[in-house]
């Protein structure tokens, strides 16, 4: 584990707000055990071990029942963790995979016999490498095949960069943790989350998740600064958003989230049942089980 790196809440509390039968915590993470699947060589930073027994453990203390396990740019295209987690899941996790474009139609087959549902693009080069923008469509060309999807995760600031190429894929994009925005501005003088929100409300292939406040709010907990730029999109397209821990919560640097604080947010950003159903049963299940 690097040294600077804060490991998980190791004592969540218990959220106050009770989240509806067959809710899905549809972004989270698996890590290792490093002594059974290494991180990856070429990986930008170590996390702490967070694996499936904890991860199972945190969703049935949360009230959920289901998970959508992302692959994190530290295990790289070595999707074996991920992979273990699905089959030793019951039924209950869905996943999110990396591969680099030498990946073989063998390997994507087995990745989707265990439950992978599509793959991840990371445009943070704190994180990963950006490919050639060709590269990219070859893959989504290949995923389409399997009926998955595609998960994106940019900045704000890099849409207007990205956007064409997003709009040239043929499959369903999940846009991770709001795209981002800088909730320092008020939300009604954000030329960059109005063009955000524009582009997800008139392209039904965009679903955003409403996640991380811990990580893009500035004023820290109790993250109220994010509230409203959620609110927004739930507000915008009820039928297609998600909700996610992101636990482990790799590379906080200013405070370590408490889960079930967490959880209670969802009330401020999906205020009535009807909205928190969708969110949390009905958007999830129809992308990942239906």
């Amino acid at each position: 584990m690097d040294p600077n790196y804060m490991p998980f809440h190791p004592n969540p509390s218990k959220p106050a707000f009770k989240v509806p039968a067959g809710a899905v915590d549809a972004h989270c993470h698996v890590f290792g055990p490093g002594e059974v699947f290494p991180y990856h060589p070429a990986r930008k930073y170590t996390p702490c071990d967070a694996p499936k027994a904890k991860l199972f453990a945190l969703r049935d203390f949360l009230g959920f029942e289901r998970n959508v396990i992302v692959q994190a740019s530290c295990h790289g295209p070595d999707n074996r963790a991920l992979v273990d987690a699905l089959v030793n899941s019951d039924g209950k996790a869905k996943g999110i995979a990396v591969v680099d474009p030498e990946v073989t139609d063998k390997e994507l087959s087995e990745l989707n016999a265990a439950g992978v549902k599509g793959v991840r693009f990371n445009f943070l080069p704190r994180l990963a490498d950006e490919l050639p923008h060709e590269v990219y469509g070859e893959i989504v060309a290949r995923i389409k095949k399997l009926d998955w999807q595609l998960v994106v995760y940019f900045e704000a600031h890099d849409l207007k960069r990205l956007q064409s190429l997003f709009q040239s894929f043929d499959v369903p994009i999940i846009v991770d943790h709001l795209g981002v925005p800088d909730v320092s501005k008020p939300l009604d003088a954000n030329p960059d989350f109005d063009a955000f929100v524009n582009l997800v409300s008139s392209d039904d292939r965009f679903v955003v998740k409403v996640t991380c406040p811990e990580r893009i709010s500035k004023q820290g907990p109790p993250y109220d600064d994010f509230v409203p730029y959620a609110r927004r999109v739930v507000e915008a397209i009820p039928d297609r958003v998600l909700w996610g821990t992101d636990w482990p919560h790799p590379n906080m640097r200013t405070h370590v989230p408490d889960d079930g604080k967490l959880v209670d947010m969802i009330p401020k950003i999906a205020v009535t049942a009807v909205e928190q159903r969708k969110l949390l049963v009905d958007n999830p299940m129809r992308l990942y089980w239906g």
